[in-house]
């Protein structure tokens, strides 16, 4: 049975997420987490029996921050421009380790379906949750028009996150995302 302590699971998986972003799914080992989260060898395969339970505990932990995040963005009134526009430039900022880890494990969950099955939760909710909150600020999107909202997102996400940090900023994101809410034509 793992150990329970869960200060010190957060911080091998935290430390899997900066390893994921900086070298890679093939640099995530249990020896590189240990040397990251300054812990005794051996620490990281007592929590995490095989690489596959690390990669999964990595993104279960990802989804974790991602909807605590969302939950507290929401808790200020904004235009759907104004939420879109803070939420990809954070993300591709101040957030942007976590969301190259998580482009890491989309493409080792095309390969490994425990991964996969992981990152569901997170895919499968984001309608869902995206849905309750731009009902909880009284934002007019229909139901029908969220999943492909969702995918516009994600593409700009994977561009901007991808993109060099200096080439990143909150007007070029603003761009894109009024290229999102209202598509080539926008309202004048």
């Amino acid at each position: 049975m793992p150990p329970t302590n869960p200060a010190r699971r957060r911080a091998l998986t935290d430390a899997a997420i900066e390893l994921l972003a900086s070298s890679g799914v093939h640099g995530l080992t249990h020896r590189a987490v240990e040397k990251a989260a300054d812990v005794p060898p051996g620490t990281a395969s007592n929590y995490f029996r095989s690489r596959e339970a690390l990669l999964v505990a990595a993104a279960e932990r990802i989804a974790e921050l991602h909807h605590a995040d969302t939950a507290q963005a929401v808790k200020q009134p904004a235009t759907l421009v104004d939420l879109l526009t803070e939420s990809l430039f954070t993300a591709a900022t101040t957030l942007r380790t976590r969301y190259l880890a998580i482009f890491e494990l989309q493409l080792e969950a095309a390969r490994r379906p425990v991964i996969a099955s992981a990152l569901a939760g997170l895919r499968d909710t984001a309608s869902l949750v995206t849905a309750g909150h731009h009902d909880e600020l009284g934002l007019g999107i229909p139901r029908r028009k969220i999943p492909a909202m969702i995918a516009l997102y994600g593409g700009a996400l994977f561009t901007l996150v991808s993109a060099p940090p200096e080439h990143v900023s909150r007007d070029v994101v603003r761009h894109i995302v009024e290229v999102i809410v209202y598509g080539c034509d926008p309202p004048t």
